[in-house]
């Protein structure tokens, strides 16, 4: 760890009192507010500024130094060195390229793990993936939604070589509404729960395939939530192609999906006349049974598939 010069020192300790003080405002200020609804909550802004820290570092952006983080989040610079360096301490970051940069470390990962594992989801949904997987050869997963990004959180690897150079792995983050899985995912929200996730008026482009604007991708959404499913040619990565399915929980609404990825730029129809939608439909419908999803035995909305009226949700 690198340690602070004496100037420094003196700055930060100078830049802590002031921020106690803040702190101490802010407290004060939340728990006034919060007595008249008889709501009473502590706010801690060490903690939620090194917290807001760590969600600034992404796949696009994993590397930061002091002063980018304290001009983007508004937070004095020395402040920011020594929420750096605990978080550095803790295994949280680590060094990059040098002693001024940052990046995320090993900790971040145990506690996503520790998250995953402690996921229902993903405990009923690998066995029902590794049938998947063996049943198609091809590689599944279990994806979530966390705000506009999704997460791949459960993996069952095809045994082909072609799928080694496919780096998506548990953990993998991509964004929601340029993705069939996002869009499978977002099959619930009305279009002005779209609008307030995504206030912008265009959307950003990653292929000449991605809704430019929530209007664009509200019609997707709508078009895959009334298939029951999703198909991708090559729509967010060139050369990979993929089918997603819902997976709906004990509430009906939607909570993952279950996806199989094909290593080709288009999907071959010989593969879909042998039943590979179906088989990754009655994946993701076996995962909702065993979430204690039970949709409406009068089925108008059209979302049961033949093999959830299999499963005796008739």
């Amino acid at each position: 760890m690198v340690r602070a010069t004496k100037a420094e020192a003196v700055e930060m300790d100078a830049a802590d009192d002031i921020e106690m003080r803040q702190g101490a405002e802010l407290v004060e200020d939340a728990n006034a507010a919060n007595a008249a609804t008889g709501e009473m909550r502590y706010l801690v802004p060490g903690l939620e500024r090194g917290l807001r820290i760590l969600t600034q570092f992404s796949p696009r952006e994993p590397v930061f130094g002091a002063p980018e983080l304290a001009q983007r989040l508004g937070i004095p610079r020395t402040t920011v060195f020594r929420l750096l360096q605990t978080l550095e301490a803790m295994g949280f970051l680590e060094r990059a390229g040098g002693e001024k940069n940052f990046r995320l470390g090993v900790a971040v990962l145990r506690l996503g793990f520790e998250y995953l594992s402690s996921l229902e989801l993903t405990d009923l949904g690998i066995p029902i993936l590794e049938r998947l997987r063996d049943a198609t050869q091809l590689t599944s997963h279990i994806v979530i939604r966390d705000g506009r990004d999704i997460v791949f959180v459960a993996k069952a690897q095809s045994v082909a070589g072609v799928f080694n150079s496919i780096k998506v792995n548990v953990g993998t983050r991509l964004p929601a509404h340029a993705t069939v899985h996002g869009h499978v995912l977002m099959g619930d929200l009305t279009l002005n729960e779209l609008k307030t996730l995504y206030p912008e008026k265009t959307l950003e482009k990653y292929t000449p395939q991605t809704p430019a604007t929530v209007a664009a991708l509200y019609e997707r959404v709508r078009e895959d939530a009334e298939r029951g499913y999703a198909v991708s040619a090559s729509s967010f990565e060139r050369g990979i192609s993929v089918i997603s399915a819902p997976v709906r929980n004990d509430t009906g609404r939607i909570c993952a999906a279950v996806t199989v990825t094909i290593p080709r730029a288009d999907i071959d129809p010989a593969m879909l006349d042998a039943g590979l939608i179906e088989q990754v439909r009655h994946a993701a419908d076996e995962l909702s049974h065993c979430l204690n999803y039970r949709p409406a035995r009068d089925d108008r909305d059209g979302r049961t598939s033949p093999y959830m009226k299999s499963l005796g949700l008739k």
